[in-house]
């Protein structure tokens, strides 16, 4: 995959090739099954890394690169304020499989200089205090993550919100200089519960307490029958196209600024 090894280390470079690529790929996925999508991009070259945060559809991904030995580096952010259930559900994932998750924790000096300035919950305050706080807790250590990567896989559906729902298989990253690729983007919630219980994969039990999206337990309620897979997530925001900035191009800027 020339795109891969044609981005420059620094400087700018051309957008024409690596987005042609990424084209192309996205085709080339959209044909395939998750094992075909999965194997084909472990085998392009470079370093794979897939980030889980141990939802239902990431443990998909996670079983099947564990059950069919792929080389995909898999990786989550232990942000510090994680649920209980999804730190033990981390080891479960890692004996069940045979694989080791990479932890990426933030730094203390970085949460000691946001303590500092908003509070250790300042983030319920101001929507710039909450992206503060995404950013030292899992924008910056994702960036640590995919330190030398080419292809970053992530669980990303377009089911999962409206902010989602033109996701495609494969895009580029320009912000992060890697391709980018979803390969659950066209699978829906039921055909991810399907898999699970026909392949026995482990999944976090709060997806029973009505928590279909988890992420950090200050951050994260269960939601009301008819609400979207995602409104659990900083329900105190009146923002409907609430992220983290994992998957937002101005945030990934601003790190790589920093």
């Amino acid at each position: 995959m020339t795109a891969i090894n044609a981005i420059a280390e620094d400087g700018p470079i051309a957008e024409e090739g690596p987005i042609a690529e990424a084209k192309a790929l996205n085709d080339r996925l959209a044909g395939l099954d998750l094992a075909g999508r999965l194997s084909l991009v472990s085998g392009l070259g470079g370093r794979v890394v897939f980030t889980t945060s141990l939802g239902i559809e990431d443990q998909v991904i996670t079983a099947e690169i564990g059950t069919h030995r792929l080389p995909i580096d898999v990786a989550t952010l232990q942000t510090g304020r994680l649920f209980a259930e999804t730190l033990a559900l981390i080891e479960e994932t890692e004996n069940q499989y045979d694989i080791r998750i990479h932890r990426y924790e933030p730094e203390k000096a970085d949460i000691d200089a946001y303590a500092a300035q908003y509070g250790l919950n300042g983030f319920y305050e101001s929507v710039e205090a909450r992206h503060a706080c995404c950013g030292v807790r899992k924008l910056k250590p994702l960036a640590r993550a995919l330190e030398g990567a080419a292809i970053w896989i992530t669980g990303l559906r377009r089911g999962q919100s409206a902010n989602r729902a033109e996701t495609p298989f494969a895009e580029y990253d320009a912000e992060r200089h890697l391709l980018k690729v979803n390969p659950l983007a066209d699978w829906d919630l039921e055909a991810i519960k399907a898999f699970v219980s026909a392949n026995g994969v482990p999944v976090n039990p709060l997806h029973q307490r009505g928590y279909p999206s988890i992420g950090c337990e200050p951050c994260t309620r269960a939601i009301k029958p008819g609400e979207p897979e995602r409104a659990g997530r900083w329900w105190w925001e009146q923002d409907e196209t609430r992220e983290c900035g994992l998957h937002v191009a101005e945030e990934a800027a601003a790190i790589a600024a920093q």
